[in-house]
């Protein structure tokens, strides 16, 4: 896949981490997630990421947070999106995945997963992607499976009780884990 030439990738450095948090809130939480369809507001409140688990990810080894960024004309740059890719249990993980909510659709999203599978597969030499997806996001998970992705049936708890993950607005929540061969 070709990237759009109105954006770049970089990776992110803590100086990244206060746009990242508001970004990843944006996509995520909150009325402002609520014009994308990534929202996740009618399942959780609170916080969907802090400043602690940026500088974690960032610092982290074979770990980095990828920026999909545009110039701007008067010589800075505007976030658009962001992902976490890392080296987990012999494949890629990808997590944290975020596009402003006004520009999901945009093909920006396709683009920044394309970039995270070339870095799990040609820098990091890993034969899968995994991520792991709260089980009735069923849009989703269809975004996903057209993307190559596929269910594994492996379920894992959701951390009710620790709301650095979100206060629950519902006690059915857990996740499954999504695998791409690379």
């Amino acid at each position: 896949m070709t990237a759009d030439p109105s954006f770049k990738f970089r990776n992110a450095t803590h100086a990244d981490t206060d746009a990242l948090v508001s970004l990843v809130e944006s996509a995520y939480r909150g009325d402002a997630s609520k014009q994308g369809w990534t929202t996740e507001a009618d399942m959780l409140d609170g916080r969907r990421t802090g400043a602690d688990d940026i500088d974690a990810c960032i610092s982290r080894a074979d770990s980095r947070i990828l920026l999909a960024e545009r110039a701007l004309p008067d010589g800075g740059c505007e976030l658009l999106a962001c992902a976490h890719v890392a080296v987990e249990d012999g494949a890629g993980y990808f997590g944290m995945f975020s596009v402003r909510p006004n520009l999901q659709g945009s093909g920006i999203g396709k683009a920044l997963l394309a970039e995270a599978e070339r870095v799990a597969r040609e820098e990091w030499r890993l034969p899968a992607m995994r991520m792991t997806v709260i089980d009735i996001r069923d849009e989703l998970i269809a975004f996903y499976e057209r993307r190559g992705y596929h269910r594994t049936g492996i379920k894992k708890a959701f951390p009710y009780g620790d709301e650095r993950f979100g206060i629950p607005k519902r006690d059915d929540l857990r996740f499954e884990v999504l695998e791409k061969p690379l």
